[in-house]
């Protein structure tokens, strides 16, 4: 599957979410996270009857600003770069005292970078590294209610990820090749996650930061970083 094919399908995920939205907010009570004593959504209601709460699904899509930055100036992509995030989580409840919860999730992320160089005429161009990811969180979140609709929501913890697809293109020669080559950057990824989100009923956004700890670079000496702060929007069911 291309890069232009995934993207495709996640901006109709958006339009089918933009569709669902109207009815989904006009619904939220027949959901079964509805607590009927506090009159909203409540992730850790214990309506099961099991002693603990629910897991959640949620759907996040949002921008993502990225950079990657590298010892080696040829991959240096230092500038940051406007790509897309879109993806699933689901919310696994891990304690029966307290809204403690372990969130995994998958997505499509655009990560990459780019730079001004200055061609042999002085004429400014551009660099762009276009770094397509499939990538897992993992993070556990504390889900803090602040009255009976509205929830903070800290989170840590790390991510993994897979080269998917991606372009480094050079403007001033007019060449472009692939980002994952043997001479670029390598396709796993790995790091660590920082963020916070808020919640009213089910509509959800957070912000995250990544901090690429794996070196991308394929050489011995040099290194090579991811980092991308990503805001996203959506809802839990």
């Amino acid at each position: 599957m291309d890069t232009k094919t995934i993207k495709r399908l996640a901006l109709s995920a958006l339009a089918a979410l933009a569709m669902a939205l109207p009815s989904q907010a006009q619904s939220y009570t027949h959901s079964r996270y509805y607590n009927e004593h506090s009159g909203r959504l409540d992730y850790g209601y214990r309506d099961s009857g099991l002693g603990t709460g629910d897991m959640y699904y949620g759907f996040r899509i949002g921008p993502a600003f990225s950079t990657v930055n590298s010892d080696d100036p040829t991959l240096d992509g230092s500038d940051s770069q406007t790509g897309l995030t879109v993806g699933a989580v689901v919310g696994i409840p891990l304690s029966d005292e307290i809204p403690l919860y372990l969130e995994p999730g998958l997505f499509y992320t655009e990560k990459g970078g780019k730079k001004d160089i200055i061609n042999d005429l002085g004429e400014k161009k551009k660099m762009t590294y276009d770094l397509n990811y499939l990538e897992v969180p993992i993070v556990l979140k504390y889900i803090y209610s602040i009255d009976d609709h509205f929830t903070i929501q800290p989170q840590f913890g790390g991510y993994l990820a897979c080269g998917v697809g991606g372009k480094m293109k050079n403007y001033d020669e007019r060449k472009a090749f692939s980002s994952f080559s043997d001479d670029a950057f390598q396709r796993f990824d790995g790091g660590l996650r920082v963020g916070c989100g808020v919640s009213y009923d089910l509509f959800y956004a957070d912000i995250t930061y990544d901090i690429g700890l794996s070196n991308i670079c394929h050489d011995t000496f040099d290194t090579s970083h991811n980092g991308c702060l990503s805001l996203n929007f959506g809802v839990n069911f």
